[in-house]
């Protein structure tokens, strides 16, 4: 996607989704401990595998980081927007 894709689409997600150099798409989601934030990586494990586009995740306690691109493609598709999408469907 160009620069100009990605600002097209950008309003589209959460606001706390970040952009990083036009490669990354990014967003931390906080919980009240370990348990619940490990069960909500489950939940995006699962959906990633459903849709074949599999983020990198770091899980901590009462935290998970998601982070996408397109490693095909070396930066951010539409897929990853929709991905995103989709895991803030999950968050509630």
């Amino acid at each position: 996607m160009t620069a100009a894709d990605i600002e097209a689409v950008r309003p589209q997600l959460d606001a706390r989704w970040t952009v990083a150099e036009e490669r990354r798409l990014g967003r931390r989601y906080t919980f009240k401990d370990f348990a619940r934030a490990f069960a909500f990586a489950g939940r995006i494990a699962a959906l990633a595998e459903a849709e074949g586009h599999h983020p990198d995740l770091k899980v901590g306690w009462g935290y998970v980081e998601v982070e996408l691109t397109t490693h095909a493609i070396g930066g951010l598709s539409r897929n990853d927007f929709i991905l995103a999408a989709k895991i803030d469907e999950l968050a509630g």
